[in-house]
This record gives C-alpha cells, structure tokens and sequence, in this order.
C-alpha cells in the first residue's frame, strides 16, 4: 500500500511538471516559427520578480485562487459551471453597491458585504440550477448565456447608480467609506504595495472546500453523485437538490471572487473593475485538479505568467499576450499528461495484480499431487 501511495504522489508530480516541459517547448518553437527572440522571451518570463511585482502576483493569485475553487465545487460534482464569471460579476456589483451605502460601520459593513456579494451570486446561479433539475438544460448552455445576460444586466444596472470620476471617463458605483477599506498585510519585504488583507479569506475558503468535501457527508454525497447518479440515488442521495445545493454553493463561492478587489484595491464597481476571472478559473481548477492546495500552486503560477508578461514587448519586443499562448498550451498539456498519467496507473496497477495472482497460483500448483 505504501509503495502504491509513493507511485501515485510521484506520478502526480510528475504530470505537471511534464507539462510544463512540453509548454516551454511548444512555446518556444512557435516563437521560433514566428521569428520572435525566443532567448529573450524566456529571460524575460523567468527573471527575479521585483518585490513589488511578487506582491503582485500573490494578489492576483489571491483573486484566481477564489473563482477556481467555485469552478471545483461544480467540478467535483461533475457540473460545469462555466458562469463564474457572470456570477462574480452580479455579485462585486451588489457588495459594490451594498458597501458604498456606508449603512453599517467598518469591518462590520465588510462582512455583511461579502454576505451579500455570496447571496448575489448564488441567486445567480440558482437560475441554471433550476433549468437543469425542472427542465433539463445542461448547465454549459444556460451558465454561457447567463454570462452575457449579467454583462449586460449590471452594465445597465451601473450606469442607473452611475457616479463618475473627476477627469475620467470612467464610470462606477459610489466608493466605500475609508473605514471599510482593507489596507492590507505589510508581508513582502522591500516591497511599497500590501498583500490584500482578504488573503484571510481565500485561506478560510480553501480550508472549507478542503474539510467539506472531504471530511463531511455532504461532500461524499457530493462527489458520490458526480462519480454515478445511479450509485447516489441506490444510496439514498436526493441527486436534485445535491445538484441545486452545489451549483448554488459554486455561484455564491463566485460571488466572492472580487471582495479583494472591491476592498484592497478599487474601492468601487466600475467599468475598470478587472474582467476575465471567472474564465481563468475553470484553467486553474483543472491545473490544480480541483485540490485546494493544488489550486493554490497553479493560481500562484497563473498570477505569475500574468504579471511577468508586462515587460515582454518593453524586453523582447513581444506583445504580452504571448502568455495567453503560454497559459493554453500549459492547460492542454496538463490535460494531456494527466490522462497519460492516469493510463500508466492503471497498466500499473493491472500488472501488479497479474503478479500477485500468479505467485499465489504458484504455490498451489507445487502443492498438487502429481
């Protein structure tokens, strides 16, 4: 059993790590290809970051670490919850809106905020799951078309609620009194900008999903029913409303993905509030194969290919979407390499059967009467 779990963890490590090989490989040639300096490129995305830009890549991890957990909780319940992105639109708009009220006092108006923001945004996706348990309709479909529907909704919603800035044309909702304004930790040394205080909670979120689905019987159930909806309902598991509990939970983690933001960073909802999110996170949740500390390394990776990118045009002469090449040749090499992984586990292990079945077979037969 032991030598199992060792063959397993090296196995696992090795499938990213592969990946990651033959991204650097496949990116390279492409660069070549396209005759751009591939030497520069890389001394560009593997230099040192500066301490103010590993600030930044830890709060960019912070944020892309929130949306992938939302995409793994639908994930591991074998849903596919491609409407992060419209979910934590809804709900950074609603504790936006919420918060710039100023109706309760400091880290209180933060708190019943990041209530809201996970109410908004599993209201959301309570829509989808209600089409898929009533009606049938499959999940992709209805969370894609949700996606334009809150784009458009909160666009419209924002400009009723609008309050632009002094010589700008950016528009967005009433900014947070300075005392719920989140300073931030001090924790990178030499370092003039702040690690978001709501580090806390990506920390609090990870431990959860970690403990619930693992640990509780509503997580076996969950993850019951995503492996066979038939085993589930042998077992007595109600496959409807798991289906509703989960994409609801899914949409309300969604709603928190841009409490850092809100609260370190911008203050308010505007048209300038960062988009894209809730799309790296489904990337990120099948980097990390839907394990919270696994999440957490592929988000830290993700972050980092982002924030390096900006010196690429000034350094090499390359646009910075050359990372969006980098990211999704990375996505499909890990799924690639995780499916050739999971291929030779199972050779593996048929073969270690085979041998265990004739050894014992063995002395059997030398024990037969001739």
């Amino acid at each position: 059993m032991r030598t199992l779990n060792v063959r397993r963890v090296l196995l696992s490590i090795g499938a990213p790590i592969l990946a990651l090989l033959v991204a650097f490989a496949l990116t390279s040639l492409v660069l070549a290809a396209l005759g751009d300096p591939v030497r520069d490129v890389w001394i560009t995305m593997l230099s040192k970051p500066k301490p103010r830009q590993i600030t930044n890549i830890v709060n960019g991890a912070i944020v892309l670490y929130l949306s992938a957990i939302a995409v793994a909780v639908g994930f591991r319940m074998n849903l596919f919850n491609i409407g992060v992105d419209g979910q934590y639109r809804v709900g950074s708009f609603a504790a936006a809106l919420f918060a710039g009220q100023a109706w309760l006092p400091g880290l209180l108006n933060v708190l019943v905020t990041i209530v809201v923001a996970m109410v908004a945004g599993g209201l959301w996706a309570s829509i989808a799951a209600y089409l898929k348990v009533t009606r049938g309709v499959s999940e992709v479909i209805s969370t894609i078309m949700l996606n334009a529907i809150a784009t458009g909704v909160v666009s419209w919603l924002l400009l009723k609620v609008a309050v632009r800035t002094a010589g700008s044309n950016a528009i967005g909702t009433k900014v947070i009194p300075e005392s719920s304004q989140l300073e931030g930790f001090k924790l990178i040394p030499g370092a003039t900008n702040r690690v978001y205080s709501l580090l806390i909670l990506a920390v609090v979120v990870g431990f959860l999903y970690w403990f619930v689905l693992g640990k509780t019987r509503f997580g076996f159930d969950l993850r019951a029913t995503g492996a066979s909806e038939t085993a589930a309902v042998a077992s007595g598991v109600k496959v409807k409303r798991m289906v509703m509990t989960s994409m609801i939970a899914s949409g309300a983690l969604a709603g928190l993905v841009g409490m850092p933001l809100l609260f370190g960073q911008d203050h308010s909802y505007g048209t300038t509030f960062q988009a894209g999110l809730g799309f790296a996170g489904i990337g990120i949740a099948l980097l990390g194969r839907n394990n919270a500390i696994g999440i957490a390394f592929a988000a830290l990776l993700w972050s980092y290919l982002d924030t390096q990118a900006n010196g690429l045009q000034i350094r090499a002469g390359v646009a910075p979407e050359l990372v969006y090449i980098i990211q999704g040749i990375i996505l499909f090499a890990v799924v690639i390499a995780y499916e050739g992984v999971r291929r030779l586990d199972i050779r593996l292990e048929q073969q270690k059967v085979a041998r265990e079945l004739a050894a014992r077979r063995s002395p059997a037969r030398e024990g037969a009467p001739a």
